[in-house]
């Protein structure tokens, strides 16, 4: 297979990181296959960039002799969902997502198009698996699996290239494409702390922390109306925050859906009513470790598909996935099982 005409950023970048952006070991041949390695060098206020440069001795030595091993830097925003698409269409054998849960975000949606996976010459069924090398602010997604924060452990598993069907979410509201998600999403409370911990991502996990007390500001619970798979719509009075876990942990390793994982062909939705500032200060450690579905005004809810939206619209309750501003209510949250297959 030829040298991918994707591996190319799209806007200049910094001298000591655009000569690395080539591929960079071996020409191809029809026994090796073409790794594409999706980095965010800006991630983590550039250690991601820094530190990809330090890994790629390590990775050419334990993969090069078995692949065709390509990089592409993102230049900004919504870039490596295209660089994913391309590399889909160019029957790549793995995308793997090098950054935080941001860049991995990224990547899951480039594997769709206009509502569908992204097919080859608009007929034939990819192959191209998804992988991970943690090296951002926030590796929450890696943590369900028990996976370290060691890019080291990660090429292994690149190289051991064991992959396994996972499950992904995908929201849809009342225009617009589809938008998907791998990990948590949430509405209200915890996704607008997320949309103002973004602004903040120079502090490290301390984001998620500046982010919460930014968003307690100004907060009011509010009554939503919710439907579960094809049941009826009921009303939860007071609702804090409703989190749609497809993986068990957000917020910097906040384990918010416990019991989730992505291969469980559902969600499990975690609903917290009538919280107050005072209620997350005393309870923080209990939705640290999981163990919070015991408190009051908690309930857990195993769906495949939910949907929420106000009684009264106000246009002001927040909505996320993995970290990305999706605007706000009404939406509804739908499961893709197996809709990935993932190098684990």
């Amino acid at each position: 297979m030829a040298k991918p005409s994707f591996i190319r950023a799209e806007q200049p970048l910094a001298p000591d990181l655009a000569a690395d952006r080539t591929v960079l070991s071996g020409g191809a041949t029809s026994r090796r296959r073409d790794i594409v390695f999706v980095v965010n060098p800006r991630g983590a206020n550039g250690r991601t960039g820094k530190e990809w440069k330090k890994l790629l001795p390590y990775l050419r030595s334990r993969l090069g002799s078995d692949f065709n091993i390509c990089e592409s830097l993102t230049s900004g925003p919504c870039h490596a969902i295209d660089i994913t698409r391309e590399a889909i269409r160019e029957s790549a054998d793995a995308v793997i997502a090098v950054g935080g849960d941001g860049t991995l975000h990224e990547v899951v949606n480039g594997f769709f198009w206009g509502g569908k996976p992204v097919s080859i010459n608009d007929h034939a069924v990819p192959t191209t698996a998804l992988g991970l090398i943690p090296l951002g602010t926030g590796s929450d997604f890696a943590r369900t699996f028990g996976w370290k924060n060691d890019p080291h452990d990660a090429i292994e598993r690149i190289s051991k290239g064991i992959r396994s069907r996972i499950d992904v979410g995908v929201i849809s509201g009342d225009t617009g494409e589809p938008h998907y998600f791998i990990n948590v999403a949430d509405v209200h409370l915890s996704a607008k702390a997320g949309y103002y911990a973004s602004r903040y991502k120079k502090f490290g996990n301390m984001c998620y922390v500046i982010g919460a007390l930014q968003a307690f500001f100004g907060h009011y619970n509010q009554d939503l109306r919710i439907k579960v798979d094809n049941g009826n719509w009921k009303v939860y009075p007071q609702v804090t925050a409703l989190c749609v876990g497809n993986a068990k942990y957000f917020g910097g390793g906040m384990k918010i859906t416990p019991n989730a994982h992505p291969s469980s062909r559902n969600f499990e939705v975690v609903i917290l009513q009538d919280f107050k500032w005072y209620d997350f200060v005393l309870k923080l450690h209990k939705l640290y470790n999981g163990t919070h579905l015991s408190v009051k005004n908690v309930s857990s809810i195993s769906a495949c598909a939910i949907q929420v939206e106000e009684i009264v619209s106000s246009n002001n309750v927040f909505v996320q996935s993995d970290g990305e501003y999706l605007g706000f209510l009404p939406k509804k949250f739908s499961i893709l099982p197996g809709a990935i297959e993932m190098i684990c």
